[in-house]
Order: C-alpha cells, then structure tokens, then sequence
C-alpha cells in the first residue's frame, strides 16, 4: 500500500546479511550482565524475565547449536482458551505454571510424571465486562513466582497470590475500574516482599499509575501516579533528572492543558526490573491520552517516558522522556534491560530500552543521562535524539494535522517493536530484538473522553514498511549502535526472544513458526509449525530428569492478531485501531489457538 511513497524518504538499510561478530574486535569488553543477575544457573524460570536485569538469557547449554535441529515435542498442554497466549510458562521445582489469557486461569503442571498431567488449576472468576474495555485481546503477559506463592494479575484488575504447592488462594485484591476502562495485562515484579503492578487502559482515558502490594497480606505499601501534581507522582527532594526539560515544580500538571492530565494517559502495562545495588525499580510510562497531540499542547509529563523509583518508597529518582508532547503513541513500556559495560572509557551501569520511536536507547541507570539512541527501524516520524538535552527530533512534516491524512508515517503506532521482549546473551554480548517493519497514515479527530469508552481522537491505517514484510528479529550490538543480522519475517513479530548459552536464540512468528537459530550467525537452525500463531515468550528449563526443555505457548492474538482471535473484519481496515488493515490476510494462514508446547533432544 505504502512502499512506493516511501522509497525517497528511507535511506536506513533494512536488511544486513549474516556476519561475524565486531564487538569481539573492539578494545573494550562487550556489555555484561550485572552481578546480582549473574548467578549460577539453577534450572528453574521463575519470573517471565528470567532476572530482575531482564535479559531473558539461560546459562543451559544442552541445547546447542550443532543438535537443536534434533528437538522434538515432548509434550503438549491445552489452556482452553482462544485468544492471545502471550504469558511465559514458569517452572519452579518440578512444577511448570501457566496462565491462560481471560478468564485468567492459573494451571500447575506436573513435570515429575510423564506427560506433565495436571496437579491443580486455579480460576480467579474476573468480571466478564472486563473483556469490553480491554485495548488489544484479553491478554495476559505471565505470573512470577515468590515467597511460595504464584502472582498475577486479572483482566478486570485485581491482583492474586496464590499457594504455588496447592492452588488455593492467599489474597486478591482490587486495584481498578473496568467501568473507567481500567484493566491489567502485566506480569508483576516481585522485589523484596513487594509485588509491583500497574494499571492499562491509555486509550480510554485512564490516568496511569504503579503500585507495590506486601506479598504476603496483598495491601498496599506506595503507589505513584504517571501525571499530576508532584505529590501524586511521588516526586520529592530526591528527584534529580538529567535534563533540565524534567526539572520543575508540578510539572505534571503545567506541562498539559487545564486538566487534561486528569485523562492523562501514562498508563504502565509493560516490563519493570530492579537493581538491588541501587535499590531503584525502572518502569516505562505509556502514551499520553488522547494519542490526538493537538489537543494536549505542552510536553505532557510524565508520560511516554522511563523512571526510576526506590523499590521501598516509590519516590522517584529520575525520569527521561522518551517522547516529549507524543505525536504518535509512543509508550515508553518496552523492556529494559539492565547491564554493565564500558563507554567511551569509563564503567557504565546502564540500561537498555529497545523503543517504540525506533531507537534502541542506552542510559545509565544512576541518573538518567542518555549515552546513546540509534535507529533500528525505518524512520519518517523523527530524524534522531538530541543527546544533549535527550530531546526527541520529530520530523515536522509528519506532524498530526486535525481532519487531514498525514501519509507514511514510519513506524506506525505499535511502534518499531512493542509489548514483545528482547534477550540479551552475555555470551555474544548483543541484543536480540523482535520487533515489525510498519508504517501508518493517520489522521487526526476530535477526541471526546467519556469514561470507559475509546479516548483516541485519531483514524490509523498500517501497512508494510519498506521490502514488503512487516517483521524483522535483529542482532543488535549495543556499542556500536547497528544490526549485525537481520531475519526478515512476513507477519509482526509479537512474541518475545529467549538467549541460552547453547548460543541458540528462540523466538517466534504470527504463522505459527517457532524458530531457533544461531546466536552469532542468524541462521536458521530449526523450526516447527505449532497449531497457532505464537505470541507468546519462550522460557527453557531442567527438567527432574536434568535435560533441557524448551516451553512456548501458541495462540495467535494481541493486538496485532486480534483480527483472529477478535474474529474481526478484514474489510475493515481501522478495526483494532488501524492494525487490521496490515494484516488482512493472517486469517488464511493461521486459526484460533491455545496450546503449550515443550521440546526436548531426542
């Protein structure tokens, strides 16, 4: 639809052959991972993170790549239910947990018996109006496990612990308003005895926030705000960003129109991880409500952006805004990934967020300041980042103009990549990224905020981006700031990435492909064709009987799939928010599902 148009406006190279690693070739030592994620590997996947630095890395290696062409099912599992399986299936002991999308039942598998029966399931009941409000599929991104307990959230936005041994539930507690389209599609994060959620629901209007619960009474210790005065926030005396555009009283209100900030947006739905160093938790905020910029004049703080919070309190630390006054829905929700290396000479603590604006962002994590911001996607919407004020530059000619069509706008409003993890291997020293290859034509309308309906004030049409396909998995060298190798692949990519040091990467596609392939090279080294698309991240463990499982979960959905699993119109191309018009034609290559696989060398 769009490719022609965009031919003179592209000049960034989207496709890199396979080649030999550069990072090994440099003075200085590749990124690694921080101590306190450096631990010996013990088998076990307790949090859909793998570790509080979220590299999603495994130091199993049974698996390798010269016998993973070798893998083969070693069982299979059905969740009942079929609509996006996006969670990570987590294994504690000999017990694998899995957790379908609404209505949020919680099964436990017994890994310690052939076939892995079931030991017990747990069904949470949450309110079926809940399926009403929610944005993108009824999805669920995965429990994590602590303290002898199984945590997770529910689509109707109540938080459950539950006894990890016998399925019976320990608290649940009520955090939202599905009648305000508050809902929650989060996997939480345990720090400490706190277990730290946020709310969803941006784009009906929903005020955003995070909030820490004791995990073993299920009440409430902090919970800060993503707009509004400086209290709600929770920004005090020890708030010090980088930036003199984030310094300033109340600017959370200042930066928005009369109350805008009230429907503000900054909703926190995606990836949160902890440095117990630093005692500091990094959390994204979303898009700013409506997606509509000309009706929120100002930067619209603290939205579309990354803080850092003491774990204990809340308070804030510091912000950086990834997306000043967002023009195009860019939440800042995406992973970070936290890790030590070298830069320009000296020892760095930083992070890594692969970004929906298109930019893989290096920052350190002590305070904010940003190291690095190169694109690794097609651009139209932005010509780069001002490293010296961290200021986004937006491209002015595809600015929203209200009740006219702005056309090729790369990326689209699902951003460069988005809920979907990354994993970084400390063996390689790169990042793998899984991310779409989209562009968009937008229009914007009139947004009209009544609570718990759409709050948008935008018309979106998505299409490929330049070559046609629409998603691409990268080998990203954070240093040096570019592609290694690139895998072209014809639908999103909206699942997420696993690294082992069997120097496999596994990930896989909206066809129903799941992949792995050779860490260092890109090459394709086994594939099989599950019985949905795959959404969902894939987790390795040791089994009882010490060999090495692989576990995805396949079920096509989320928002890039909800035209299956909605079982909406192809005709239609500004359904699920302009994504159907891109992907009109996945109904005829893969169906509705809902089944976990796990593979094994023969």
């Amino acid at each position: 639809m769009g490719g022609a148009r965009l031919a003179l406006v592209l000049a960034i190279p989207l496709v890199l052959p396979p080649i030999s690693l550069v990072s090994a070739q440099t003075a200085s030592p590749p990124p690694a991972v921080p101590s306190f994620a450096a631990v010996p590997e013990d088998g076990q996947w307790t949090m859909p993170q793998k570790n509080t630095a979220s590299t999603r890395f495994s130091d199993l290696s049974e698996i390798n790549t010269e016998n993973v062409k070798n893998l083969q099912v070693a069982f299979t599992f059905s969740t009942g239910v079929n609509k996006g399986q996006e969670a990570a299936p987590l294994v504690v002991g000999g017990t694998m947990y899995v957790l379908s999308p609404y209505p949020n039942i919680l099964y436990a598998l017994d890994l310690t018996q052939p076939g892995a029966p079931l030991k017990w399931q747990y069904n949470p009941k949450p309110a079926s109006a809940a399926q009403g409000v929610a944005c993108c599929d009824v999805v669920n991104r995965g429990p994590a496990f602590a303290n002898g307990r199984i945590v997770f959230t529910t689509l109707d936005a109540h938080v459950v612990a539950v006894n990890a041994e016998t399925g019976e539930e320990v608290w649940k507690t009520t955090l939202g308003d599905i009648s305000r389209g508050e809902t929650m599609t989060m996997a939480p994060l345990v720090v400490k005895d706190k277990v730290i959620v946020g709310i969803s629901g941006g784009q009906f209007g929903v005020r955003g926030w995070i909030e820490a619960f004791d995990v073993n009474s299920g009440k409430s210790v902090w919970k800060a705000y993503s707009t509004g005065p400086d209290q709600d926030v929770k920004i005090g005396p020890n708030f010090k960003p980088f930036y003199d555009s984030d310094k300033g009283k109340d600017l959370g209100v200042t930066t928005w129109p009369a109350d805008g900030w009230q429907q503000g947006g900054g909703t926190v739905w995606g990836w949160l991880s902890y440095d117990p160093d630093l005692n500091l938790v990094y959390h994204g905020t979303g898009s700013p409500g409506p997606w509509n910029p000309n009706s929120r004049p100002g930067d619209n703080k603290w939205t579309s952006g990354i803080f850092a919070r003491d774990a204990d309190t809340g308070e804030a630390r510091w912000f950086y805004q990834i997306a000043p006054h967002d023009l195009h829905a860019r939440d800042g929700n995406n992973e970070t990934i936290l890790l030590d290396m070298e830069w320009e000479g000296k020892p760095r603590k930083v992070l890594v967020h692969p970004g929906q604006t298109g930019f893989v962002y290096v920052i350190d994590r002590t305070n904010g300041e940003l190291l690095s911001a190169k694109p690794f996607h097609a651009l139209t919407a932005a010509t780069g980042v001002d490293l010296a004020t961290g200021r986004i530059q937006y491209n002015a000619e595809k600015d929203p103009v209200n009740n006219r069509v702005v056309r090729d706008i790369c990326p689209a409003a699902s951003g460069a990549k988005n809920w979907n993890p990354g994993a970084f291997s400390p063996k390689t020293g790169l990042l793998y990224i899984p991310h779409v290859n989209l562009c968009m034509d937008w229009e914007s309308t009139e947004p009209n905020y009544i609570a718990g309906t759409p709050y948008v004030g935008a018309e979106i049409r998505m299409f490929p981006g330049p070559g046609g396909h629409m998603g691409e998995f990268a080998a990203w060298d954070i240093r040096e700031g570019r592609e290694l190798w690139t895998i072209n692949e014809h639908f999103p990519l909206w699942g997420g990435a696993l690294a082992t040091a069997g120097d496999v990467v596994f990930y896989g596609t909206m066809d129903g492909w799941f992949k792995a392939v050779h860490a260092r090279t890109g090459e394709v080294l086994w594939q099989f064709r599950t019985s949905s698309g795959i959404v969902g991240q894939p987790t390795t463990y040791r089994g009882p009987d010490g060999r090495q499982y692989v576990a995805i979960l396949s079920g096509v959905g989320g928002w890039a799939g909800s035209i299956v699993s909605g079982d909406l119109d192809p005709r239609d191309g500004t359904a699920a928010l302009g994504f159907v018009n891109a992907m009109r034609d996945l109904k005829n290559v893969t169906a509705k599902g809902g089944t976990l696989h796990v593979f094994k060398l023969p």
